[in-house]
Parts: structure tokens; sequence; C-alpha cells
């Protein structure tokens, strides 16, 4: 399921911005779809822009109801209903999803304890590790979460010491449980700090299984971030 949200603070209506001959929300789908790992491929929206942008391309949209403080809530609504085992949450400004990497994240499941799994790459850009639009987390030696934050983590206090940074990527996957027990905790106070929803889990006690992924483009928060993807397209 991909949740779409016309409105959006940093950068308002990105998903519907050109990206080469495709918008950004057409290329996010298109890619999820090509990586032929999915029974459906789904687009949950507040918008009739964008719905109508992924239906008159013969593409599978549903209007969301409510308002939602997440996308992880806005595909709540939708999912609650339906009947799967994994649910994978690929947020609308990834335009550049590859198989790879979200095969990878699936096989986490194989392991019973994991309810939910993310992503990550490793950050090398200075102005990447301090820039508060770039979400970064900590792990623990099984690769399973300790906190997320748009501030630098770790501190490197010890500048002798090699330090790896590394981006959270807004791809999510879910037991089906795990996802309802998310939409009915309210937004917990390091999430409304950091206004990054996966917070939400680890204030009630939930890892996210983390993987390393080579690399997953561009995410389209900010102007800039338009420019970056339409020189890597």
């Amino acid at each position: 399921m991909i949740p779409a949200r016309y409105a959006a603070t940093r950068f308002p209506a990105k998903l519907m911005q050109l990206l080469g001959d495709k918008t950004v929300i057409r290329h996010t789908y298109d890619a999820t779809i090509a990586t032929g790992l999915f029974d459906e491929v789904v687009v949950i929206t507040d918008s009739d822009i964008i719905y109508a942008e992924i239906t008159n391309a013969g593409g599978h949209a549903v209007m969301s109801i409510n308002e939602h403080e997440s996308g992880s809530d806005r595909i709540a609504e939708a999912a609650a209903e339906m009947e799967f085992d994994i649910i994978v949450n690929v947020q609308g400004d990834t335009p550049f999803v590859k198989r790879e990497p979200l095969e990878k994240l699936l096989t986490q499941f194989n392991d019973d304890s994991v309810e939910v799994a993310s992503m990550m790459q490793v950050l090398t850009d200075r102005n990447d590790i301090m820039d508060p639009n770039f979400v970064k987390v900590a792990v623990d030696k099984h690769m399973n979460s300790l906190f997320f934050s748009r501030s630098v983590i770790p501190y490197p206090r010890d500048k002798n010491f090699p330090t790896t940074y590394y981006e959270h990527i807004g791809v999510y996957a879910f037991r089906k449980q795990a996802l309802m027990n998310f939409t009915q905790w309210p937004v917990t106070p390091l999430e409304a700090a950091e206004k990054i929803e996966c917070l939400r889990y680890l204030e009630n006690g939930i890892p996210l299984r983390m993987i390393v992924v080579d690399y997953m483009g561009v995410e389209i928060d900010t102007p800039d971030d338009l420019a970056k993807a339409a020189k890597l397209l």
C-alpha cells in the first residue's frame, strides 16, 4: 500500500510534481508494481487529484475517509477489512523503489519475533548527516532500532572513533496485528516532537527490524530533492 497525501508541509503537492514524463506518485506506483513481489498494490489517498492520476492510468487507488496523523494510520483504515499476512507501506515520495531491497525486507518475517521491519542506508555526506530532512536511525547489534531522530545520532563526541550514520528509508512492512495496534495507540511524545511516525512503535516497546540497503534513490521531501531525483532519473 502506498499512502499518498496531497498536502505536505515542506513541499505542497509534491506527489503530483513531474519527474521526467510522469508524476512522482506514478513513478512510485509503477516501480512498486514492477518488483513483481506483491499480490496487490494500492494507493491510499485523501486527494481526488491523486486518485484520478492513478486510476486514469489503469492503477488501483482508494480514497481514505478520515484525517490521519501518519501514512500508517492511513493505510490501516483501508487494510482493516483485508486478509493478508504481510503488508508493505511504500511511501508515495520514493520513486526509485527496487525489487531487491523489498525482497530482503520481506525475508525478515521468517523470524517470528519480528512485527515491523524497515530500511536504512549509510549516510556519508556531512551535509546530509546534519540535515534534519534526513531521518537518522541508531540500531543495536541485532539490527533492531534503538532510536530515530532528525538530529545527528549518534553524536560523535570522540572524533577519532569511526562512526557509521544511517538514514531511515520510509518503507515499512508489518504483520497485520502490529499495524492495527499502531492505529489504536495515541500519538506519542517523541513522535509528536520529531514528526517521525515509527517512534510510536518504539515508545510502545516494539523495535523495528532494520535492514541495510545499498541505495534507494531520493525521497522527495523538498524542491531540492526533486532536482536531485531528476538528475538521477
